[in-house]
């Protein structure tokens, strides 16, 4: 038999040697086997050439189509991954079933927890249509038709905030307690917002703002009055005539006449007012309509204070029995200095610096007052607010002087504060006598908190670590522990272990000097006498008036929960506005601070921006 040979040529079989193709075979494999043995090969190789021998060794391998792997690995990979799937199953399945323990932030101190409080009180102040988040079930609508009767220009007066246990609107001590907390916000906005009352205290602020833009036309560039104060509390001669001190009624159940008194020479209370509504404008510059809103206003009442120069409070009127102003050149520098704040232009900015107008505002002579800011002398605040130019901006000449000056002054004042220097004396328990004993003290100690914190937060803020008070330095801890000191005085650290703002702590006064507080809301009118029976009950009041800061102790610690004596148990507008501010000062941590820039928003670079360098020089 015959085939063909693949390289060409015949290729002959031959049939007998077929038969023994199955011993040559035989004779190959053993030959092959005894070659394999001569050199070493995987077991890989073994299993492919080896037979029998190599099925035995393949069953330690798991072939996965793509790579083939050791049976050994392979069962341990996924014995590994089936146990690790089945804890966690178990730590899911306990972590839901177990309960769960939040771990929260620190709880607040108590700073912040009496901030909550002290804001509260200004919505049980608020007068007019009530919004519906009011958050005060005692209260309601009040007082609608203010300025609709009687002889002002201004016929629409709701609004605003009732000053203190009365129904009366005054809108000296308004404007400043507006201008405090608009203070309050720009330096420490950081500190509402961690409290949660950011939102809050700008709602309050822009509830003081709205009603101050319609005591005057505000969309005019000149003005020649304002209304000054809504209701009347004129008792003198034993006059029996009904207004919101001869009568004890909830504001709500007011039916008498509330006249509007209108001023046409009041350079304090402009000013004052102006510095309200330039404050507010930074608070609300995101808002920019409402805030040039605000700017215009401003502008137009500081160049009516400025035109037509006259005291708000002259002898004889009611203003001058309840909120006294002792001049206005304070207030033309208090109010000078927020308007260049809140528009940067330097003619503001040269008024507040003229030496002229500190020395007649009592910069440079001293007194018994000197250093206590309060609704009255805004002096103290002023310098403050300036010094803090020089801090952070320096614009250098020509106001260097005059702000090296209120710098020092500041220093001064900061240093009359401490408990080594006999400025002001102290109760046994520590209060400082600001006001030397008077009555109704807690409002300027509060104040001073505030200033005395709010100065430690700038030198911090300016890498400076203290200040001197004569050839003593001392840091800036020293101002922080004469806030607390004070203010925890205010929160129950006193003799009497008293707490004098309502709700806070378990013993408080119980008898405020308030109207709305002491009448229950029980769907009863009574009429201007029906409610003498709440004012000269001796029970506590039925509605707890959170948050608000009784008038305080007198200078030996002692404290008369009477509600007939308003020296010691009665509320201000101004007085919570100071604690307020001095409370979210001194909330959370120090190392938060201020903030440093917001307040310079509308002011232009100080120094010119210096041209580009010429262009490389080529031949």
């Amino acid at each position: 038999m015959y085939g063909r040979d693949p390289w060409g040529g015949p290729l002959e079989i031959n049939a007998a040697d077929s038969a023994t193709d199955d011993d040559r075979s035989r004779n190959l494999q053993d030959f092959d086997r005894a070659a394999l043995s001569s050199r070493p090969l995987d077991e890989t190789q073994q299993s492919w050439l080896l037979g029998p021998t190599g099925e035995q060794k393949k069953k330690k391998y798991v072939d996965l189509g793509c790579i083939i792997v050791s049976r050994k690995i392979f069962v341990w990979t996924v014995g590994t991954l089936l146990v690790s799937a089945l804890l966690a199953g178990l730590i899911t399945l306990i972590v839901k079933t177990v309960p769960r323990h939040k771990h929260s932030h620190a709880p607040p101190d108590n700073y912040t927890l009496a901030l909550h409080k002290a804001l509260m009180f200004f919505n049980a102040q608020r007068s007019g249509k009530l919004p519906k988040h009011n958050n005060v079930s005692w209260r309601g609508n009040s007082c609608t038709h203010d300025g609709k009767t009687g002889d002002s220009i201004m016929k629409d007066l709701s609004g605003g905030y009732y000053d203190a246990g009365d129904a009366i609107k005054f809108n000296f001590p308004m404007a400043f307690s507006m201008t405090m907390l608009s203070w309050s916000v720009i330096e420490y906005s950081g500190k509402y917002e961690a409290a949660g009352e950011l939102n809050h205290v700008k709602e309050v602020i822009k509830w003081g703002t709205d009603y101050f833009l319609k005591t005057f036309n505000h969309t005019a560039d000149s003005i020649d009055r304002l209304a000054a104060q809504v209701g009347s509390g004129d008792t003198s001669g034993g006059s029996t005539t009904p207004n919101d001190h001869y009568c004890w009624t909830r504001p709500e159940d007011i039916d008498y006449d509330r006249p509007v008194i209108d001023c046409s020479s009041c350079s304090d209370l402009a000013a004052e007012m102006a510095a309200a509504l330039a404050s507010a404008s930074i608070v609300f510059k995101d808002n920019k309509a409402y805030s040039q809103k605000l700017v215009h206003g401003a502008k137009t009442l500081f160049r009516f204070s400025r035109e037509q120069r006259g005291r708000y409070s002259p002898g004889g009127s009611e203003a001058a029995t309840f909120y006294n102003s002792t001049g206005y050149w304070d207030e033309f520098l208090w109010g000078g200095a927020w308007l260049y704040y809140a528009t940067g232009n330097n003619s503001y900015l040269q008024l507040a610096t003229t030496p002229g107008l500190a020395k007649h505002a009592g910069a440079f002579w001293g007194g018994p007052d000197y250093g206590v800011l309060s609704w009255d002398n805004k002096l103290t605040g002023a310098q403050v607010l300036l010094s803090r130019l020089r801090l952070f901006l320096s614009p250098g000449y020509p106001y260097e002087e005059i702000l090296r000056t209120f710098h020092n002054q500041t220093s001064i004042i900061m240093c009359s504060y401490l408990p080594i220097f006999t400025s002001f004396n102290r109760t046994r328990g520590g209060l400082i006598q600001l006001n030397h004993g008077r009555p109704q003290p807690l409002q300027y100690v509060v104040n001073a908190a505030f200033l005395a914190t709010l100065f430690s937060d700038y030198l911090d803020a300016a890498d400076t670590p203290g200040w001197y008070c004569g050839p003593d330095f001392y840091s800036t801890d020293v101002l922080r522990d004469f806030a607390k000191t004070q203010i925890d005085y205010v929160l129950g650290t006193n003799p009497r272990k008293m707490s004098y703002v309502v709700g806070f702590g378990n013993h408080y006064p119980k008898h405020v000097h308030h109207r709305g507080a002491s009448i229950p809301k029980n769907k009863v009118k009574y009429n201007c006498k029906g409610g003498w029976k709440w004012r000269d009950s001796k029970k506590p009041n039925p509605n707890v008036i959170n948050g608000a800061m009784v008038a305080g102790p007198d200078k030996h610690d002692g404290f008369r929960d009477v509600r007939s004596n308003y020296n010691y148990t009665e509320p201000t507008l101004a007085g919570n506005a100071g604690l307020v501010a001095a409370l979210v000062a001194l909330s959370g941590e120090k190392g938060s601070g201020i903030d440093k820039n917001t307040i310079f928003s509308a002011i232009p670079p100080m120094f010119p921006t210096p041209p580009p360098p010429p262009a490389p020089w080529k031949p």
